[in-house]
């Protein structure tokens, strides 16, 4: 969301043609401008009758140097230049950084990266204290407060700021569904973050950005403890070999579906849309390979924030995956993954079973009943067919929901009898056009309904 965003009537095409998720980044704006935006948001839904999630992309520390003479200043390579931890303007032999450890955390050949890669450095020497030697390797522009990245270098800085800490209050405050987590590069960044979450009673989820080398190193363990990934490939293409990023976005999404954690592709996917009304063939493929990859979501950044055509960028985006989803053929995973030893055995069983069932008789819908949201999450990491329909009581569901790729969430708190609920939820959906007479149908749920336990029942019934 940003400035070309910031209207009803944009939003509300938005939604209509598309979009199920709103980020908010939290690097630019201020909380009174979201909450203006979030009850805009909220008010459109109810219009709508639709359930939009909101995001809120929290900033994490920000490496960057300070103001430089003039505004910019050109260098060449083989030129030294010193880094020092002092608020100083800089000139072609000093620069500030705005890292305070930035001498105690780098080591002698490590690389400095300045304003996306454009700029690289190698260090040549330390003091461990305040000062840092390096030599240019190529030529080009050193321009004020451009950020900076230090793919070699544990650097030894939290993922969440204090700002950070203001920002999360206030998404907590305001109800918001998702919180995007920067900066981590390991399980425990994540950990922090739901505990502060959990703390505070609320329900939001974690979506950890996946932008830094370490992040790759835990990249299982991070997606274990995490509730969504996102593959934010700006920052991953600075950090790691350009020609890395496309193995590493397959391997994430794979092992995200093997966890039935959702993933989130990021950055630049229709960039030339900020400025033109129609996207590049390159990046109709770039869109048409993540949905093939089986990501659950594809984002848009600055095509939507400040492009001039905010509402044609989702819709193009929409056809693509509409399009792309109309061929996709994956097949379900087998039942053999199934740990007899986990917990949730019984509710997995069902989901596999539900899943391979539904592709099998070519069923219309796979209707879940859930109150955690577990099974919606399960099933659609399967990528059945059919479209999935999760009745809940839990309203905190209902938007949360629409990150995951092929669920949509419905509101319904009447719990009888299990026949009775599936023959009033069997009337719902054809009331909503959902089905029709003669479409198959997959209901799962846990029996007895009224204890909203897991899942322990399958039932295949004809409308």
């Amino acid at each position: 969301m940003g400035p070309s965003t910031n209207n009803r009537e944009v939003l509300k095409r938005m939604i209509q043609v598309g979009m199920n998720v709103c980020r908010i980044n939290f690097s630019h704006g201020k909380h009174q401008d979201y909450k203006l935006l979030v009850e805009m948001l909220r008010s459109i839904d109810e219009e709508l009758n639709v359930h939009t999630a909101i995001l809120a992309d929290l900033q994490g520390p920000k490496l960057r140097i300070g103001e430089v003479e003039n505004g910019s200043f050109s260098v060449k390579k083989g030129d030294e230049i010193l880094f020092g931890i002092e608020d100083l303007v800089g000139n072609k032999d000093r620069l500030s950084i705005t890292h305070l450890d930035f001498p105690k955390d780098v080591e002698v050949g490590e690389v400095i990266l300045i304003d996306d890669g454009k700029l690289k450095l190698e260090i040549l020497t330390t003091d461990n204290d305040k000062w840092v030697t390096a030599k240019f390797l190529n030529d080009g522009i050193v321009s004020s407060r451009k950020g900076v990245n230090l793919p070699d270098t544990k650097v030894s800085i939290p993922s969440l700021t204090e700002k950070d800490l203001k920002d999360l209050q206030f998404a907590l405050d305001m109800d918001f569904d998702w919180i995007g987590l920067s900066f981590v590069r390991e399980p425990e960044d994540v950990i922090q973050l739901k505990n502060l979450i959990n703390a505070k009673n609320k329900h939001a989820r974690v979506v950890a950005k996946i932008e830094k080398p370490e992040a790759i190193k835990h990249i299982k363990e991070i997606i274990r403890y995490s509730d969504a990934i996102m593959i934010a490939r700006g920052d991953l293409g600075v950090e790691i070999p350009m020609q890395d990023v496309p193995l590493v976005q397959k391997r994430i999404i794979r092992l995200c579906k093997k966890m039935a954690k959702p993933t989130i592709v990021a950055t630049q996917m229709m960039e030339s849309m900020i400025e033109s009304p129609t996207p590049t063939r390159a990046e109709v493929n770039d869109v048409a390979n993540a949905v093939l990859d089986s990501a659950d979501a594809v984002m848009l950044s600055a095509e939507t924030s400040v492009g001039k055509y905010p509402v044609e960028t989702v819709l193009a985006m929409s056809q693509i995956i509409t399009r792309i989803e109309e061929y996709k053929q994956d097949r379900v995973e087998t039942k053999k993954n199934l740990n007899y030893q986990n917990e949730r055995f019984i509710t997995d069983s069902i989901c596999f079973s539900t899943a391979e069932l539904s592709d099998k008789v070519a069923a219309k819908a796979i209707v879940i009943m859930t109150h955690s949201g577990y099974s919606a999450y399960r099933i659609s990491s399967m990528r059945p067919k059919a479209n999935i329909f999760a009745f809940t009581s839990n309203r905190k569901l209902l938007s949360q929901l629409s990150l995951v790729r092929g669920v949509e969430c419905k509101y319904y708190d009447r719990n009888v009898s299990t026949d009775e609920t599936i023959f009033d939820i069997i009337e719902r959906l054809t009331k909503d056009n959902d089905v029709k007479k003669g479409d198959l149908i997959v209901n799962i749920a846990s029996m007895p309904v009224k204890e909203t336990g897991m899942s322990n029942m399958m039932k295949l019934s004809r409308v």
